[in-house]
């Protein structure tokens, strides 16, 4: 990958470096997912404003520059995350999702299309994650 295209953490939070907003909770059946937008957009305090009252990572996805070794999912070499969320989750879609990011996504660039199978059920902050979610999501002591 080039150096003029930084690598990109799907699931950011607001104050990390150049965050912008690539998708919005839906709600199917009660199990929310991702709507990814047509074009990004900076994450501005306007834009996180817009999530009140709940917390911005309930129901936005959330992408910026990859922190790596100051993110607790980064191994030194991996995202531990991207790794966990495949062999863990299952699949809720069987073909390529929109993605604004892809080509520089961390998650894609290691894990391949497994990783974008399963990007739509992550949530950064989801409201009421399921146990296998849960151990999908939680930094390991073993990375």
């Amino acid at each position: 990958m080039a150096d003029s295209f930084p690598v990109m953490c799907p699931s950011a939070q607001p104050g990390m470096k150049e965050p912008r907003l690539i998708g919005v909770a839906m709600f199917d059946r009660d199990r929310p997912y991702v709507a990814y937008l047509n074009e990004p957009v900076p994450l501005s305090d306007e834009v996180i404003a817009l999530a009140g009252p709940a917390e911005p990572r309930e129901i936005f996805r959330i992408a910026a520059h990859c922190e790596e070794s100051r993110c607790t999912h980064f191994n030194g070499e991996k995202c531990n995350l991207a790794a966990r969320i495949v062999q863990i989750l299952p699949a809720v879609v069987d073909s390529l999702p929109a993605c604004l990011i892809r080509a520089t996504c961390r998650w894609y660039t290691q894990e391949g299309r497994a990783a974008c199978f399963r990007c739509p059920e992550v949530l950064t902050q989801p409201l009421d994650p399921s146990p296998e979610y849960e151990r999908a999501v939680r930094p390991s002591l073993n990375q």
